[in-house]
């Protein structure tokens, strides 16, 4: 089976991999002309650890990535609100992992041309839309080097083009633009000697608009020497009609440094975080109303396109693995495309959805909220129940964790010496489309 995907994010990429694994032929197509390792950090919970583990690829994720063991929520003076153990401390069989965003994305690259071919995956194609052909899908492509048009035919098309996915505009045309809070996070990664015991995930503050994050993202090469250290500081503007431009917009330092300037904290001087990030950029909080459908016909969507969410609970990338591991194994058990695509839908989204509108209400990082309105740490239990309430939302117990069956799908092992080739190229049509190729909508 012939597998398009739209997207070389780490979900499309995942895909490809999870769907190779599963013993099809997947390719990847993405509108950069070059993938870099880019971006800042991102935690991978055990539930998208266990996924990657089950794709071979648990030793080359450990070597760039640090294994955080505690969690901290504390009030803006620094003071601790609530802690719980991570990963192998808490209990589950794979660890959490703390990790560059562009170093896993070129992990996850070199594993996709080591398996898949060189060719697998293929970059500067923006796609324009698709249409269904007597034998599945055909994607239309304009190459940006060239700015000739492209094809590819497939039995089955992936739209995990992210939070603006031009999949997800033609299955749903009248959507319009992402939701905005009024929040902007300010994101860098510095070079700084490791915060508390070096393995500890900080979150100080409140309300989004009103929070401070800090994490280690690697291990210092000498003990007490700096390593990467990701933070984010998150300011809240007035909400207006439009979401602003997602383009990442550099902060100056100036700006950076008035931000941070009414944050005191114990265990770290914000301050130094703004002298030590080469580039300090500014993303909004976006995300988008669940929807009610991802799958029509051969056409499906992944990743931010299915559901793109609130950064709270640590939770959007690793949701976005086990989209891919869940969609290969639907496709492997139903000989029907459609209905193997219909069977992901089933199983996905409901559970993501219910993801989305509890991140628009904290998440767990509710246990900080209702602290700062009661003018002190919540109960144990309290924060237990809190805790316990969104992890189970999400499928990522403990015991849901280690004892839910494998998305693996019994397959003979593919021989890593060989290339497989992923099927055809997309191929020049000869001539410039002016509109959407029909039949692209629903």
């Amino acid at each position: 089976m012939r597998v398009a995907i739209v997207g070389g994010g780490i979900a499309g990429l995942t895909c490809a991999l999870s769907l190779h694994a599963a013993g099809f032929r997947p390719r990847v197509s993405e509108a950069a002309r070059t993938i870099e390792a880019v971006g800042v950090g991102i935690n991978l919970l055990p539930h998208a650890v266990r996924e990657l583990a089950e794709l071979g690829l648990a030793d080359e994720l450990a070597a760039i990535a640090l294994p955080p063991s505690r969690l901290g929520y504390h009030d803006r003076a620094g003071g601790p609100i609530w802690a719980e153990p991570l990963g192998l401390a808490a209990g589950y069989r794979w660890p959490q992992f703390s990790v560059h965003r562009g170093r896993l994305h070129m992990m996850l690259l070199a594993a996709v041309r080591e398996r898949l071919g060189p060719d697998a995956v293929r970059t500067g194609l923006m796609f324009r839309g698709f249409e269904r052909t007597s034998g599945g899908i055909r994607a239309h492509f304009r190459d940006r080097a060239s700015g000739a048009p492209a094809v590819e035919d497939a039995d089955v098309l992936v739209g995990s083009d992210g939070i603006d996915s031009v999949v997800r505009a033609r299955l749903h045309p009248d959507e319009g633009a992402a939701r905005w809070n009024g929040v902007h996070m300010w994101r860098g990664v510095a070079r700084h000697p490791h915060i508390l015991d070096g393995r500890s995930i900080v979150v100080a503050g409140g309300t989004p608009g009103a929070k401070f994050v800090a994490y280690p993202i690697e291990d210092p090469a000498t003990p007490g020497g700096e390593a990467l250290l990701n933070w984010v500081l998150e300011v809240r503007h007035g909400p207006s009609v439009e979401p602003p431009n997602p383009s990442h917009r550099r902060v100056p330092a100036a700006e950076a440094r008035a931000g941070l300037a009414e944050w005191d904290l114990p265990w770290l001087d914000p301050m130094s975080l703004v002298e030590r990030s080469s580039t300090i950029l500014e993303y909004p909080m976006l995300d988008r109303d669940p929807l009610p459908r991802w799958s029509f016909g051969r056409v499906t969507l992944l990743g931010d396109a299915a559901h793109p969410m609130f950064p709270m609970g640590m939770n959007g990338g690793s949701q976005s693995i086990v989209d891919a591991r869940v969609l290969a194994w639907c496709l492997a058990r139903e000989p029907d495309p459609v209905a193997a695509l219909d069977r992901y839908d089933a199983l996905r989204r409901g559970t993501v959805n219910a993801i989305v509108l509890a991140n628009r209400n904290l998440g767990p990082e509710e246990i900080i909220a209702r602290a700062a309105e009661h003018a002190g740490p919540l109960s144990a239990d309290r924060a237990e129940e809190i805790a316990t309430r969104y992890k189970r939302l999400a499928q990522a117990t403990v015991a849901q964790v280690n004892t839910h069956a494998s998305w693996t799908v019994p397959h003979p092992a593919p021989d890593p010496r060989r290339r497989e080739a992923p099927g055809p190229a997309p191929t020049s049509t000869g001539g410039e489309l002016t509109t959407p190729p029909s039949g692209t909508t629903a």
